[in-house]
Order: structure tokens, then C-alpha cells, then sequence
């Protein structure tokens, strides 16, 4: 009998509360059991204060459960003795590139954590060069780190964190103090490092980048309220928007169409998609739906 490969993260009756133990206890979590596989891209959505954040910060033991479990690969990140090794497996970029930025030199800042970790200089100078051409920063490596754009500083955060060889790179709301520019820069960094095999969690507002993950799991109060496939997930429409949170502009605008043009698909997620279906209409005459009346002449 062949085993099933045991997940990279395994989460069971995750609970947290901040100041627990006070007279004004917080929860934040409040039992989540979640598994996210090797090689996978998990986004993470909900409104603020759902908890996404909260929940990113238990998958390297920056959080530990108020009550639950989290498994790392085979580590409990409940064992201190191993929190070397769970973070040298699963490490974290978060919102704030400059909070990151730890070297006045680009090339200098990437270097950083590996060398702290006793990396041979052979070894760490191939890590660097890989990190920085994985998120094509190679021309700027000399450049001091504090006249980077926001967008170039968040792809150096990213180079750092890459740098540490992890098996899982964790992003929270990375790309929120981006412009569209920056955005889709990282955002193609990311379909990158997973179609190269690596394992990817973000929690993000920016339904773009939800859609390219292959499974959406959607907070609401601490809890899971919806989760699979992007095209399953925004399709509870009603639900979502309950929730606080909206389907992508792609999605809104192929319902939109839908209202007037027959047969028109409505589970559209991608610019490209809804580019293709409008051409698939055009290359035959379009059937309106008849204007709905109201009973009045």
C-alpha cells in the first residue's frame, strides 16, 4: 500500500486569542483545521480582522496556539528545538518591504540570512545570484537598498526570503502597498516560483492574485467560511459579498454582460478569459436578452 505524502503544513483545532488570559481577551482564530500540500499556491481572502494574518504567523512559529496544533512537515511548531528548522522550511514576506530590510546594499540584504546560518561562501554567493534573477533584481545588486521603488524593495524581500532555499514562501498582503505596477510584478514572480515547483500561501485583498492560486480559502471571523478552487469560490457570489469581500473585475463584468447577451459565461475569472469570451460572441451574431419589463406603457 502506497502512503499519501504527508502535507507540508498541517493545521488541527487552531485557536488563538491575543491577550489571553486578561480580563479583555481577543480571539482570532477559532478552530481552523487546514492542510497545504507540497508544491501547492494557497490564497488566503476575508475582510479585515478575519484573521489572515493571524493564521499566516502560526505556519513558522511566529504564533504558537492558544489551543491546536500546527505541523510543519514533522515538527510541532510548539517545539522551540526545531524553530531553526520550521523556518528554514516556511519563510514569511510581509506588507512593509523597508520593515524588512535589514543591509544598505541589495546584494548585501539577500546575503543575509543565509550567512547568519553559516552558508559556505561558494554556496551563498550561487543563492544570491539565483534569488536576485528569480525576481530580476540582478542589475541592481550594487544599488543602495533605500533607493529602491516600493515595488523593487518587496521583490528584494522576496529575493531574501528565497535566499533561505525554503520549501514554502509565505506572503502577507505583500503586494497591498504596491501600485498596479508593482503589483503585477509580484504577482508574476509568484506563478513563477510555483510553476518551479515552490509551495506558496498569501493572504491577499487583491483578487488578481487570488485567482492565479489553485485553491481559495476564505476567513470570515476566524474561522473557514468557503474554500477550493478559485472558479468555485467566486462563484459564491452572495456569500462573499456577505462577507465583505468581492469576485474579481473580470468575473463582474461577464455577469454584467450576461444580463443582456444569452448564453454568455459567467464564470469568467481573468481579463484574458473575458477577452476571449467577447470574441467568441463577436464571431457571431450577439442575441440580446429581451429588455425585462415593467408594466407600464
Amino acid at each position: 500500500m502506497i502512503r499519501a505524502e504527508e502535507p507540508l503544513i498541517r493545521v488541527e483545532g487552531l485557536h488563538y486569542t491575543y491577550q489571553a488570559g486578561t480580563p479583555k481577551p481577543i480571539p482570532a482564530l477559532r478552530g481552523i483545521d487546514l492542510t497545504v500540500q507540497a508544491g501547492e499556491y494557497v490564497a488566503v481572502i476575508g475582510a479585515n480582522g478575519s484573521g489572515k494574518s493571524t493564521l499566516l504567523r502560526h505556519f513558522n512559529a511566529l504564533l504558537l496556539p492558544t489551543a491546536g496544533n500546527v505541523w510543519v512537515t514533522k515538527w510541532n511548531t510548539r517545539d522551540t528545538v526545531h524553530l531553526r528548522d520550521i523556518r528554514s522550511t516556511v519563510t514569511m514576506v510581509f506588507q512593509v518591504p523597508d520593515d524588512q530590510i535589514v543591509a544598505s546594499v541589495v546584494e548585501e540584504d539577500v546575503a543575509f540570512g543565509p550567512e547568519n546560518l553559516g552558508v559556505p561562501e561558494d554556496e551563498l554567493h550561487q543563492r544570491v545570484d539565483w534569488a536576485l534573477a528569480a525576481v530580476g533584481l540582478t542589475e541592481l545588486r550594487h544599488r543602495a537598498s533605500r533607493l529602491l521603488s516600493s515595488g523593487q524593495k518587496q521583490r528584494l524581500a522576496i529575493a531574501a526570503a528565497l535566499a533561505m532555499q525554503p520549501r514554502c514562501l509565505v506572503l502577507d498582503e505583500a503586494t497591498a502597498m504596491l501600485d498596479p505596477a508593482g503589483q503585477t510584478q509580484v504577482r508574476k514572480i509568484l506563478h513563477q516560483l510555483h510553476q518551479d515547483g515552490m509551495t506558496i500561501i498569501s493572504a491577499t485583498h487583491n483578487m488578481a492574485e487570488a485567482v492565479q492560486a489553485q485553491r481559495v480559502v476564505v476567513l470570515s471571523e476566524g474561522r473557514i467560511a468557503i474554500q477550493g478552487d478559485p472558479r468555485f469560490v467566486f462563484a459564491q457570489e452572495e456569500t462573499l459579498h456577505a462577507l465583505q469581500l468581492d469576485v474579481p473585475y473580470p468575473t463582474r463584468m461577464a455577469r454584467m454582460l450576461a444580463t443582456v447577451i444569452r448564453d454568455f459565461p459567467t464564470d469568467v475569472l481573468t481579463v484574458t478569459e473575458l477577452a476571449e469570451a467577447i470574441s467568441m460572441h463577436l464571431g457571431q451574431p450577439l442575441e440580446l436578452r429581451p429588455k425585462p419589463t415593467t408594466g407600464v406603457r
